[in-house]
């Protein structure tokens, strides 16, 4: 059903073709992967824009950083090429207002990994993401999926803002009640704790995973008045091993065969060290493919709930969807996005 994408004219495909200068909005990580890619299909920058009262003279890819209403006095009308990701609603509505006056298109680069989510991508996968559609149980997953698939090749920001839910509707999802059980896989300082004790309340344990050494700190002072709840600062793998991870990101922080050396531990492990849980959030940076290779266990037998970032690598979204049901094909599989710049913050809820 999703062929008729491959006539599609992608936000590649448009930044070739148009007159207009483009502007590339953004200067972190997400910004390096689309000059790299426009350097591969010889798309020329006209510039690069950060947001009026947020620029300091410095440069980026050898062009000077202009603010855009610097950039507008210069050039008139240009095209915004969003290269930043964001939750923040005053920086969402900063967006929405600049694509008022000017077309603002959001290629679409992974977090981790090369794979660009092309037409050749798109085909090249077509079976594998028809069957994650399929296995998807309400309308509004549905709705989500489309809107994702058609952002990856449009880079259009309205399917973004299209298809958004809230958290509580979410977690009415899941329904946790006051006997949960909860394993916090990519803990960071501990909001989704937070975030699981606003919705379940009482609680039998928590046992969370934060592998960067200076976030599991600030992990270790959130939660110190919290009673059973156990903290390692461990990464988590398909097996119990050593792993390189880089620990100089923060929330980005992933395994690199450049980083340093930590302790990683499956899934399963923990469960058969820590009983059985009856939720697991899992948010780890790009391994969430690796983490269910070690999870098998546990999510066939216990069947625990499920809240699983699906935006880190464009496969994700299909790839961890199939793995989840052939693991255990009891699994009832919703998709929710909640409000973000690009379909991050995307996550499948498994019940």
């Amino acid at each position: 059903m999703f062929e008729n994408l491959l006539n599609t004219q992608s936000s590649w495909d448009f930044l070739k073709e148009t007159p207009l200068p483009i502007a590339v909005y953004g200067t972190g990580n997400g910004a390096d992967r689309v000059f790299n890619q426009f350097q591969k299909l010889g798309i020329s920058v006209g510039g690069v824009v950060a947001s009026d009262g947020f620029v300091r003279k410095r440069s980026f890819h050898g062009l000077e950083v202009k603010s855009v209403s610097e950039f507008e006095k210069e050039v008139g009308d240009f095209v915004i090429a969003l290269a930043f990701a964001s939750p923040l609603p005053e920086v969402i509505e900063n967006i929405k207002n600049l694509s008022l006056r000017h077309k603002v298109i959001m290629p679409s680069v992974p977090v981790f990994g090369d794979n660009i989510f092309n037409k050749e991508f798109l085909k090249e996968h077509l079976e594998d993401i028809e069957n994650a559609y399929n296995c998807l149980v309400d309308e509004q997953s549905k709705k989500v999926f489309e809107n994702i698939l058609r952002f990856q090749i449009t880079g259009e920001l309205n399917l973004c803002f299209d298809c958004e839910s809230t958290k509580d509707e979410a977690f009415g999802i899941l329904k946790l009640d006051e006997n949960e059980s909860f394993l916090d896989l990519g803990a960071y300082r501990g909001d989704t704790i937070q975030e699981f004790l606003h919705y379940a309340k009482n609680y039998e344990k928590i046992v969370a995973l934060e592998p960067d050494k200076r976030t599991f700190k600030k992990l270790q002072s959130n939660c110190e008045s919290l009673q059973n709840c156990n903290l390692l600062n461990n990464a988590v793998w398909s097996e119990s091993c050593l792993l390189n991870f880089d620990d100089n990101k923060g929330r980005g922080g992933s395994a690199n065969g450049n980083g340093v050396e930590i302790s990683a531990l499956s899934v399963d492990y923990i469960t058969e060290k820590h009983g059985k849980f009856t939720y697991l959030n899992i948010d780890v940076e790009g391994a969430e493919k690796e983490l269910l290779k070690g999870a098998k266990s546990t999510l066939k037998h216990d069947k625990p709930k499920l809240c699983m970032a699906v935006y880190h690598r464009n496969e994700d979204i299909f790839e961890l969807v199939n793995r989840v049901k052939e693991i255990n094909s009891k699994y009832k599989i919703y998709l929710r996005h909640h409000p973000h710049i690009s379909f991050w913050d995307t996550n499948i809820y498994c019940i």
